[in-house]
């Protein structure tokens, strides 16, 4: 937000509509064209980051929704199953107690499994585009 629209919508003006911010194509404030522009579309467009983008989604989108039913389980559970999260384990320790400390493990637990698939399935792959492009840059 800008300080001319905070101070119209303060004093009750409209906000005026000043269109798009026009961008210099020549003379002393023109962009010069980034030559790196193209490489990184066509790494973008390459086979090989296609299969580091698929081996991330294909293990990324199944843990999350794993993750989400997991603490929705627990949610639910709270609310609909009482006696059965007040049940006693040991002493005052309950099966609610147990879910919750659960829920921090698993946490835990899913982040390992992200970094060891990172290291087994993406960063040799990732690493070896990078040395692929830095050398189109050369």
């Amino acid at each position: 937000m800008t300080t001319s629209s905070y101070r119209e919508r303060e004093y009750g003006r409209a906000p005026v509509d000043r269109g798009p911010v026009p961008v210099a194509r020549s003379g002393r404030h023109a962009r010069p064209e980034d030559p790196r522009g193209d490489v990184y579309l066509q790494v973008q467009a390459s086979p090989e980051f296609q299969e580091i983008r698929r081996r991330y989604r294909d293990f990324a989108f199944p843990m999350s929704a794993l993750f989400l039913a997991w603490y929705l389980a627990y949610v639910l559970a709270s609310t609909m199953a009482r006696d059965l999260m007040a049940r006693r384990i040991v002493g005052e320790f309950n099966v609610a107690l147990a879910f919750g400390l659960a829920q921090f493990a698993s946490t835990f637990v899913f982040t390992w499994l992200y970094a060891r698939h990172a290291v087994r399935k993406r960063d040799r792959a990732a690493l070896d585009l990078r040395w692929v492009t830095q050398e189109r840059f050369r």
